[in-house]
């Protein structure tokens, strides 16, 4: 037997491969998987089949398919952490919309998605716990619980919607809708400078940055990372900054930031990768003063998770949700195209 893991998108998924022995008899796949994966329970196992998150040959199949000597059967689960224990806080939650298996929440900037080094409580997480009295949630297989109802996440400083499976059935079934890229995210971000084309693709490999392990990079050549690619679209043209929107194909860890400032076009206010200081412009000290302004009026990258798509677990019905770009962001657009208007005006 193979048994191969590997990371997935956003590090939250990995992914197992059984290669079947020639000699094994008949047996109901679950029972088989059950057996071959430790920690694991037989119900999560037929959950994950039910959501077509195990599949054999590449086809799915249902939990009292029999395994045949040769079957190729991959499965996908939630990777493990359990390194914190999640402590139920009364934390305001903005909820867009929640039925018996999901619900939309729209995350604030400054708001840590899950109890983490540094962020052991005033998570996400921590709200979802107390609002669901902790059990109600689904916990990623193999973790103690610091991770209920979490399929995927968004920066700490990222704002906009995010979607939560409120059950193992759910759970399963939009893990695989990430997993396989087909659920639609579109970002919009403020970024520096303007674009010779109104709207491209980058296709870099995404990796942890050789010097600072803090940081993520691209590598052109893909001899190191994973393939990373990022639909972009102006939608306003400012001349020293740009509003574009962004559509994942796939989700890396600071995807946009990174493809961004390796366009040279960081976003804005982006301390991580360059975009804290001014990249376009004139040296007069007037515009200094009014670029600092801008940076006190959105104090964080300037990125906003505006819609979110995907077919829900149960109905299979496509649905769809959208959010109103947040008040920092809109405030610096705004101050922006004052200044653009006055400029005109006085040239």
């Amino acid at each position: 037997m193979e048994n191969r893991e590997e990371s997935t998108t956003d590090s939250l998924y990995e992914d197992h491969f059984i290669q079947v022995d020639p000699g094994q008899s008949e047996l109901r796949i679950d029972k088989y998987v059950f057996d071959k994966l430790e920690k694991v329970s037989r119900n999560r196992i037929q959950n994950a089949i039910r959501a077509g998150a195990i599949t054999v040959n590449e086809k799915e199949v249902k939990p009292n398919y029999k395994v045949k000597p040769n079957d190729s059967i991959k499965i996908l689960l939630p990777k493990p952490s359990g390194e914190f224990k999640v402590i139920p806080e009364d934390i305001p939650l903005d909820i867009r919309y929640e039925d018996d298996d999901v619900m939309v929440v729209y995350k604030p900037n400054g708001l840590v998605v899950h109890p983490g080094h540094g962020n052991p409580s005033g998570t996400l997480v921590n709200a979802l716990a107390y609002y669901f009295k902790q059990d109600d949630l689904p916990v990623m297989e193999g973790n103690s619980a610091d991770r209920p109802g979490i399929v995927h996440r968004i920066d700490k400083d990222t704002s906009g919607l995010m979607v939560i499976a409120k059950n193992e059935f759910a759970i399963s079934h939009l893990g695989k809708q990430f997993y396989n890229h087909s659920i639609e995210r579109k970002y919009q971000a403020i970024v520096w400078g303007n674009f010779d084309d109104a709207s491209g693709t980058i296709d870099m490999n995404i990796g942890r940055h050789l010097k600072d392990r803090t940081k993520q990079d691209v590598f052109p050549d893909g001899d190191y990372g994973k393939r990373s690619i990022t639909h972009y679209k102006v939608l306003e043209d400012l001349y020293y900054i740009s509003l574009i929107e962004c559509q994942l194909e796939t989700g890396r860890t600071h995807q946009i930031r990174v493809h961004m400032s390796a366009l040279r076009h960081p976003l804005f206010s982006d301390v991580k990768y360059g975009g804290d200081k001014i990249i376009k412009g004139t040296v007069f000290s007037k515009y200094k003063h009014f670029v600092q302004n801008v940076f006190k009026m959105i104090p964080r990258h300037a990125l906003h998770a505006k819609s979110l798509a995907f077919v829900h677990p149960k109905t299979n019905e496509k649905m769809y949700f959208e959010s109103e770009l947040p008040e920092d962001m809109q405030n610096a657009l705004n101050k922006w195209r004052n200044y653009i208007e006055t400029k005109t005006k006085n040239d």
